[in-house]
């Protein structure tokens, strides 16, 4: 299924390999908080310095605004990643220039060099080819693992494989994979499941999987812009107005495969002391916001997953972050984790969900990429993946 050059099909032994990697973590006072994203790239790293082959690893962190900002330097994540690895990680405080070059020429076989945030220069988010030669030309071959920057045109995810020998790291083809593979040609039945605040994001998703999945259940924020696009009167709840003329539209072309809610948790705030209702789906009062898919909802959910052979969950059923809302969310990933079917989670809430329950060991895959993985979805082609070499 995968069609690009890994890491398997070049010889990296006693090469410089300039790795971009998706290190945008959180860091909280000097410290990375979750580091899921930097394990998930451990094992292509490890299989090349088992190989002699010298690392430059370079990633993006946060979105720091037209130049250097200290807050979003990739120094913690240089000392937490020599904590993982169990050897030291040099630094230096550029991606490009003297500095860089320097500490890359010194490097030798079986050492890591982590490089400051591309997003430092501008020209980064530009796909500039001057920076993407500079970046290119620290090293002798070019990796990319950075599957949750690999929907974007960059230098470092799609410009520097101008000028290098560019393959897939091990990461980048198990998403590509799984991903591609439930959107090619999915085991069925095949059963999506989408959540989160706004249809606006996954109209292009939604339509996709209209053509290809065969049943669709909604939950989250964007049911409610479907309740009114139906109708109903949704009381203060979340609503995307601009979006009701295509829920509409939707609703009418998938009538047999989308799925709403049958039943909501209402609350007259969105906070952990609210006072709280479960009602069938109908017309919501004034003052009450729909916060939550109810237990039928669930149950009924839950009835689809475990006759599907394929699912793929994007996004949380409800405000998952307070207690009292997180009953949906955690009870469709009670589902998925006991469905036998191949199931792939992308997006960051819906992952967020999956490990704050402890369930992350019986899904097949957990997607470290929300935009990328719902640009997979889409059916969109990746420019970091199309830039690399076909096998």
């Amino acid at each position: 299924m995968f069609s690009k050059k890994t890491v398997r099909d070049i010889d990296v032994k006693g090469k410089k390999v300039l790795v971009r990697v998706d290190f945008n973590v959180p860091i909280k006072e000097g410290k990375v908080t979750d580091d899921t994203r930097i394990k998930a790239a451990m094992p292509t790293l490890k299989y090349m310095l088992d190989q002699d082959a010298s690392l430059i690893l370079f990633s993006h962190l946060g979105r720091p605004k037209g130049g250097p900002d200290p807050k979003y330097s990739m120094r913690p994540v240089a000392d937490h990643l020599a904590g993982l690895m169990g050897k030291p990680v040099k630094f230096v405080d550029d991606c490009v220039g003297p500095q860089a070059e320097a500490a890359a020429k010194e490097l030798k076989p079986g050492e890591i060099l982590l490089l400051e945030n591309t997003r430092f220069h501008p020209e980064e988010e530009k796909n500039d080819m001057n920076l993407a030669k500079q970046m290119a030309s620290l090293a002798d071959l070019y990796v990319n693992d950075a599957f949750g920057s690999a929907h974007r045109a960059h230098s470092s995810t799609e410009g520097v494989a101008h000028f290098l020998p560019a393959v897939s790291g091990f990461l980048m083809e198990r998403e590509i994979q799984y991903l591609g593979q439930a959107i090619a040609n999915p085991e069925r039945p095949f059963v999506a499941i989408l959540g989160g605040a706004k249809i606006s994001d996954k109209i292009g998703v939604i339509k996709n999987l209209l053509k290809i999945s065969d049943q669709i259940l909604i939950g989250g924020g964007m049911a409610n812009t479907f309740f009114k696009a139906q109708g109903y009167s949704i009381g203060d709840s979340l609503v995307e107005d601009a979006a009701l003329d295509t829920a509409k539209e939707l609703l009418q072309s998938g009538s047999s495969q989308l799925r709403l809610p049958v039943d909501v948790v209402i609350a007259d705030k969105a906070e952990s002391d609210a006072t709280i209702k479960v009602m069938p789906m109908g017309p919501v009062p004034d003052g009450w916001k729909i916060l939550d898919v109810g237990p039928e909802t669930v149950a009924s959910y839950a009835k689809v997953v475990k006759d599907a052979k394929t699912v793929v969950w994007n996004g949380p059923m409800g405000m998952f972050e307070v207690p009292e809302f997180s009953k949906g969310t955690f009870g469709v990933a009670q589902a998925v984790a006991a469905s036998s079917a191949v199931s792939i989670i992308g997006g960051g809430d819906s992952v967020a969900a999956i490990n704050k329950s402890g369930l992350e060991s019986k899904i097949t895959h957990i997607s470290t990429g929300g935009g990328a993985s719902l640009e997979m979805l889409e059916g969109l082609t990746l420019p970091g993946v199309a830039a690399l070499q076909d096998k």
